[in-house]
């Protein structure tokens, strides 16, 4: 199943790793050292055009990948259950 999580941008939900919300998570040191990480790697994609609330932790062929969405992380996880109950 797909998921959109901003501008033109459409993930497999099978790839998801983890949503975060960026309010909570980066008051803390392991979280701004793992997006600064995955920023000096070329690991982050900017797929906004308004102030960032979360982003998603995939892993796509094999490679990380960090999108930064201004979808509330509650907006794509309701969008994904919805999605999933629709299916059953």
């Amino acid at each position: 199943m797909y998921l959109h999580i901003g501008i033109d941008k459409v993930i497999n939900t099978d790839d998801i790793l983890g949503i975060f919300d960026l309010d909570n998570t980066t008051v803390q040191k392991s979280s701004k050292e793992f997006l600064a990480n995955a920023e000096k790697a070329g690991e982050v994609e900017n797929v906004c055009t308004d102030l960032p609330k979360s982003f998603v932790v995939c892993l796509e062929n094999g490679r990380r990948k960090v999108y930064i969405t201004q979808i509330a992380s509650s907006t794509i996880i309701k969008r994904m259950r919805e999605k999933y109950e629709t299916l059953s």
